[in-house]
């Protein structure tokens, strides 16, 4: 009797799961993203928002979780019901925040890694008027002047962060860098005089375009816009920064409920607005199924492991 009411209840709940599935989504879905408001990965992930939802047919809220190097919202996720009404902006900054500090939750094991969407292009600017017309001659007073130069950028253990400590341990430079919320106020805190260059992806671009800002040099892949401007690779540092990024859920999810979402996001990434978002802050699409992402992940997690100890970051 106690065996077959057990089989009922398991029959019950497979077959309600089953249902759910078919019919999902039934109500609006959360995306939490990992940075501030108003700056190029919050209103990229807007847009994208916008045209999967018109595939859903549910509207999927953006809720902005800055701080921790982006890593905020991937852990409020880790934790959320996975019936994929929760879903978070996954940065390639998770693979390396933990080699750096502790986190409650394993980015690997503990969620669902359904696409990658996009990569940031990176760069390093300083202000029109600032005396630095080259990169060379930027790191070249940075290294003269030990703890006298600053450079903003999104978070402690950031792509940004990596990569201009690796330039640093190279030179021999010691300056200092300092942590934002967002690109915006990144951005503002060069423009106000508080540091000296900020670091990051195009949330600076339009400055740039109108004269207010000079970029120096491309931290990964050639900008469009600024062809003539020399990538770090170019210049024999023998490093790139690259930090694809994209859309993951809880674990455990319904592989059903996965694909739904994923096919919507994937055609989403065709849409003119979403398009038009990466073109202002000069990204680009990076498509990865949901597998290919969790493989390029393990790869990339080991491969932060490594790094983050050669700078001595490893806490």
């Amino acid at each position: 009797m106690v065996r077959a009411r057990v089989l009922a209840f398991l029959f019950l709940a497979l077959t309600t799961a089953s249902i759910s599935a078919q019919t999902f989504p039934e109500k609006r879905i959360t995306l939490y993203v990992g940075f501030g408001p108003g700056g190029p990965t919050d209103l990229t992930f807007r847009a994208l928002a916008e045209a999967a939802s018109r595939h859903l047919g549910q509207r999927i809220m953006v809720e902005n979780k800055p701080g921790a190097a982006a890593t905020l919202g991937a852990a409020a996720v880790a934790r959320a019901k996975p019936d994929g009404y929760t879903l978070a902006h996954l940065p390639s900054n998770m693979l390396r925040v933990p080699h750096i500090s502790k986190l409650d939750y394993d980015p690997l094991t503990d969620l669902t890694w359904i696409i990658a969407v996009a990569d940031y292009l990176s760069g390093v600017v300083v202000k029109a008027d600032a005396p630095w017309k080259t990169w060379r001659e930027y790191v070249d007073y940075a290294k003269a002047h030990p703890r006298k130069i600053s450079y903003a950028t999104t978070g402690v253990g950031g792509s940004q962060h990596l990569t201009l400590s690796e330039v640093a341990r190279q030179l021999g430079i010691d300056w200092v860098m300092v942590p934002y919320r967002s690109s915006p106020e990144a951005s503002n805190a060069l423009l106000a005089g508080e540091v000296h260059a900020s670091a990051g992806s195009g949330g600076w671009a339009q400055f740039v375009r109108d004269g207010r800002m000079r970029l120096l040099v491309a931290t990964g892949d050639k900008f469009p816009s600024w062809p003539e401007v020399p990538t770090l690779m170019e210049l024999g540092y023998g490093v790139s920064t690259r930090a694809p990024f994209g859309i993951g859920g809880p674990k455990g999810m319904d592989p059903k409920v996965v694909a739904t979402i994923h096919d919507a996001f994937r055609q989403a990434l065709n849409d003119p607005e979403f398009r038009k978002s990466l073109e202002r802050y000069e990204m680009s699409t990076a498509y990865l199924s949901g597998a290919d992402y969790l493989r390029w992940a393990r790869e990339r997690y080991v491969i932060e492991k490594v790094n983050v100890e050669k700078l001595g970051l490893k806490p």
